[in-house]
């Protein structure tokens, strides 16, 4: 049984050089969770915020991260859940079972893109059309502050 850590949680537009301990920094603007393993052996562990990586919960108090935190290349091979700035400590999973979640995030993470990229695909054509109707939302925000474009 691991130690109870509790973090603290820091909104950051950039991350600082030197991380404090039980401390996880975010960055909206890079969208990006940064902390010190919790297991204490100092590494950084880097959780980038998307559909495809992970997904940050701010309930105006305390931050949650899903799925959980394997630290499968660092000597540690710390696992666990940040919960409500909670670490809740999970098993260690097997070299068969880390190739088996790696090839998960990979399969997920290429169907994240192929939809991503097949919408973009789709929408190019109506982008072009959007271009020329210039009665779109932006050109309505844009003439209601008195902005004046070279369109």
């Amino acid at each position: 049984m691991r130690d109870k850590v509790l973090l603290t949680h820091k909104f950051v537009e950039l991350i600082p050089r030197e991380l404090e301990a039980n401390t996880i920094y975010v960055s909206v603007a890079y969208a990006t969770a940064i902390h010190k393993c919790c297991c204490g052996c100092g590494n950084r562990v880097v959780t980038p915020i998307s559909p495809a990586d992970w997904k940050l919960i701010f309930d105006g108090r305390s931050i949650s991260l899903d799925p959980s935190i394997g630290n499968w290349s660092f000597p540690c091979r710390s696992h666990y859940w940040i919960r409500n700035n909670r670490v809740v400590w999970s098993d260690q999973w097997s070299d068969e079972e880390i190739d088996a979640g790696r090839k998960k995030d990979a399969r997920a993470t290429a169907a994240h893109f192929n939809r991503k990229n097949a919408g973009k695909a789709e929408g190019s054509s109506s982008a072009k059309a959007k271009k020329v109707n210039n009665n779109g939302l932006k050109s309505k925000i844009k003439k209601w502050f008195g902005v004046k474009t070279l369109d």
